[in-house]
């Protein structure tokens, strides 16, 4: 007979870690004995309940180009009037172009045209960029409902017009559909081979409320709906 093998020592070194994750709970369980009970928040996002979504906003645009056209002006103008400014303070006349502007500045009236002109395109500019600053841009998505505060998804107007379309394809009767999103209102224009129309239209309307309600929109639009015979 042959001695049982010894356990293996156990080297505090070589020991085990176990990952820090917690293994999934039965629902309805609660974690640990003498707790309450956590109920399991509802995860239905669509737009006929709420299912504790958070409505978020668009998200908010770069503004690259209107940043760069700005600071090339400024970058221009205020390079133009330093360099300038350096080589009158060195001993040489002022530029013609500044010369000029000044000039013009001191000699032309309030109410001239070129004056109002001048002022009426700067303060248009001034407005276009606060007008920017104040508005998130990015008309071009949709914000969609968020499970949680910090979360925030956006769905393309595109991407959501392709989704309808192929929903109303599937409506018997209709043969081409058009499919428009806007921020407000969705248009669908559909073409009937077959069907009566009032009938193909309330089955059109009622597959695309399915549909955008699956969506899960932050604000979801409204639909209109058009149908026509087609001819051809």
């Amino acid at each position: 007979m042959t001695p049982d093998p010894s356990p293996p020592a156990h080297n505090s070194a070589h020991r085990a870690t176990a990952p820090l994750t917690k293994e999934p709970e039965k629902p309805g369980e609660p974690a640990e004995p003498g707790l309450p009970e956590q109920p399991t928040p509802p995860s239905n996002l669509t737009a006929g309940e709420d299912g504790g979504a958070h409505r978020t906003h668009r998200p908010w645009s770069a503004r690259r180009l209107p940043a760069a056209l700005v600071a090339s002006v400024v970058l221009v103008a205020a390079g133009a009037a330093l360099v300038d400014v350096v080589a009158v303070r060195a001993g040489r006349p002022a530029a013609a172009w500044r010369q000029r502007l000044a000039d013009e500045l001191a000699t032309r009236p309030v109410d001239d045209v070129w004056m109002l002109t001048g002022a009426a395109v700067a303060a248009a500019v001034g407005l276009w960029l606060i007008v920017l600053a104040l508005t998130p841009g990015q008309r071009h998505w949709l914000p969609l409902r968020s499970p949680a505060p910090g979360l925030r998804a956006s769905l393309d107007r595109d991407g959501a017009a392709a989704l309808l379309r192929d929903a109303a394809m599937q409506v018997a009767g209709v043969g081409k559909a058009r499919i428009r999103v806007r921020r407000h209102h969705v248009k669908a224009r559909a073409d009937v081979r077959f069907r009566d129309l009032q009938q193909v239209k309330d089955d059109l309307t009622a597959v695309l409320d399915e549909e955008r309600d699956r969506l899960a929109l932050a604000r979801p639009p409204r639909i209109v709906v058009r149908v026509r015979r087609h001819t051809d």
